[in-house]
């Protein structure tokens, strides 16, 4: 019984719920306080997996990352054809082949897309909540006719970088490139139209967010990645990070950061981890040691070494 009630006729709490009729009675007085009650369980059985995908009358949730949302069906499923007599199993692949053949150019953009979408994605090791994201991304610009002149691949690794970086998961343009095979500068151009095309807002990237990638990669320790962070908050506090590229930053904190506690790696190490040149970072590096003043920290720890 979902609730217990009295009984306004006798005041008797002793009420049972009769499921096949949908109704509450009295035990006492036999008056019926409630009919017609809708069951929202489910009306079978199921003892095994087997059952239960068979018994059950829902698919998938809606989801981006298909054409059709998900919502779409097949005519019929392929062990059925072996039930058929000859004639109409001809009829029946005939039916299938033309339900996949039928279809609008958004359709058959949106497969191919979105395949390959998922193909970047999974190259890139990126979460599915990015992917949806992406994927809802590319399907607007396609309803809009952003892809028009452009080429799919572009359009679908834009999205995923407006993707990340609304989702502030951290992927560079140059990760993309190598992942879809599409230059740098088209991915960031195509990125820039459809974000502004499309009306999406998205803060710029946080450098932060930079180092658990880089610190994981070159294998450093978390009191060295939490110095590189505190190194990193002091800049953003002096305004050292505006205007400058954030992984450029993140590097170069990092590197001062592996100084600072002694576990030493060289600016090419951290610029090929970081995807930038080595000129950056001690470019950085330069204007990290100048304006945080971490100059004595550093010669401090060399001393200690000695």
């Amino acid at each position: 019984m979902p609730y217990i009630k009295k009984c306004p006729e006798c005041g008797s709490i002793n009420l049972i719920l009769h499921k096949d009729r949908g109704e509450i009675i009295c035990k006492d007085c036999g008056l019926v306080i409630e009919e017609k009650m809708i069951d929202f369980g489910q009306e079978w059985r199921e003892f095994d997996q087997d059952q239960a995908d068979k018994r059950r009358r829902t698919g998938s949730p809606m989801t981006w990352t298909k054409f059709d949302k998900g919502l779409g069906t097949d005519v019929g499923k392929n062990e059925d054809v072996y039930q058929l007599q000859a004639k109409e199993r001809n009829k029946y692949l005939r039916l299938r082949k033309w339900q996949h053949r039928v279809s609008t150019a958004i359709e058959r953009n949106l497969k191919l897309a979105l395949a390959e979408l998922k193909r970047v994605s999974s190259y890139l090791k990126l979460p599915p909540a990015v992917e949806e994201e992406a994927a809802r991304i590319y399907t607007m610009a396609v309803q809009r006719g952003l892809v028009r002149g452009r080429s799919m691949e572009s359009v679908v690794a834009g999205a995923l970088y407006a993707a990340c970086r609304r989702h502030e998961v951290p992927r560079t343009l140059d990760e993309l490139s190598e992942a879809s095979g599409i230059e740098k500068k088209e991915i960031g151009r195509t990125y820039r139209f459809v974000t502004r095309e499309l009306g999406i807002r998205i803060l710029p990237s946080n450098p932060v967010d930079y180092i658990p990638r880089f610190a994981t990669s070159l294998k450093l320790s978390p009191e060295t990645q939490t110095k590189a962070v505190e190194i990193l908050e002091k800049a953003q506090k002096a305004e050292l990070t505006s205007g400058r590229g954030p992984t450029g930053i993140a590097a170069a904190s990092l590197y001062v950061a592996t100084l600072i506690n002694g576990e030493k790696r060289t600016q090419r190490e951290v610029a090929d981890v970081a995807g930038v040149t080595e000129v950056t970072i001690r470019n950085r590096y330069k204007e990290l040691l100048r304006k945080l003043k971490l100059k004595d920290s550093i010669k401090k720890k060399l001393m200690e070494e000695e």
